[in-house]
Order: structure tokens, then C-alpha cells, then sequence
């Protein structure tokens, strides 16, 4: 059995997992996903948040064989080598269940531990009509990073939060 991933190419965080008998999956990564990802998170109410990860993010690997992979993707990163191809061995990424508070104009993310080098980060914050994307880095020695956005208080959003070296997150989140 093969198993192939599609992650972000930004933070490495693996969001799906195809294995595969006897065939290997295509590399091109629209061919896998269409032009976007859709991610999705129940908003309660019957209201679900589709967060869109744009294929042009993505890219795709042949990895190693690892049943989590499958089950919880977030939990998993691609590694890159020296020559920025993907390594086949799946990073298990620690995870973190603390550390987001969402204001009407903010985004703060906060880390358990500082980082060893500059993390690049990559949130999706969508109700169920929109979607904002905003990117920024926890700089090396630092634990935090606040992202503007402009949101409505008291209003459900779904999270899609990637930090680089850290699992991803997937969460539903009341702004304050």
C-alpha cells in the first residue's frame, strides 16, 4: 500500500491522506483536489464553515506509511531535504490545545513553547459566507503572533490554524 499526501507547502501540515494498492496517486495536486481544498467545521445551528485551501498552497507526496496520517492528518508534517523535496517520513507534530484568543480585529496565537527558528503560519477563519486568509510568522525565540482580521463580535467562525513544527487545528471559535 502507498500512501500519498496532499499538505500546505507553506507550513508543511499534511490535510489529506490517500492510500492507494497498486497505483500511485498523481503529484499534480489539482488533479487530486480540484482548484481548492474544502475543509469543513460545524458551526453548531446546523451551520457549517467550508474553509477553501487554495491548490496553488498545496503540493503533494509519496510518503512512508503511516495509519495516523489517515486518521488525523494535522497531527503530521512533511519535511523537506536540503534539495526542498519532500522527505518520505512523516514528522509527528506536537500538539497544543490552547493559545487562540479571536477578537473583532485581531487573531492572537500563543504557543506553549517558543520557537527554535522563524515559524511561518497560516490561518483560515470563515463563517458560513466568508473567508479571510491571514499569514504571518511566530518569530525564532518567540511564542506568539497576533494577525488582524476584521470579524463580527459574537459570531461562531471556523478555524483552520497551521504553524509550522506544531499540529494543526481545526476548531470552532465564538469571537470574543
Amino acid at each position: 500500500m502507498a500512501l500519498s499526501v496532499v499538505y500546505a507547502d507553506r507550513t508543511g501540515h499534511v490535510l489529506g491522506a490517500l492510500a492507494l494498492t497498486g497505483a500511485s496517486a498523481p503529484t499534480d495536486v489539482a488533479a487530486l483536489v480540484g482548484p481548492e481544498l474544502p475543509i469543513r467545521v460545524s458551526l453548531g445551528a446546523n451551520r457549517t464553515a467550508i474553509l477553501p485551501v487554495d491548490a496553488r498552497e498545496l503540493a503533494a507526496a509519496a510518503v512512508d506509511d503511516e495509519p495516523g496520517a489517515l486518521a488525523e492528518p494535522l497531527a503530521f508534517g512533511v519535511e523537506r531535504g536540503s534539495d526542498k523535496e519532500p522527505k518520505p517520513t512523516l514528522l509527528s507534530l506536537p500538539q497544543w490545545t490552547d493559545g487562540l484568543a479571536l477578537k473583532p480585529d485581531d487573531l492572537t496565537i500563543t504557543l506553549p513553547l517558543p520557537t527554535t527558528a522563524s515559524a511561518p503560519v497560516v490561518v483560515l477563519v470563515a463563517d458560513d459566507q466568508d473567508t479571510h486568509v491571514l499569514v504571518g510568522e511566530i518569530p525564532g525565540g518567540r511564542t506568539q503572533v497576533k494577525l488582524p482580521v476584521a470579524l463580527t463580535a459574537g459570531t461562531t467562525y471556523g478555524l483552520l490554524v497551521l504553524v509550522a513544527g506544531w499540529a494543526g487545528r481545526l476548531e470552532r471559535v465564538k469571537v470574543a
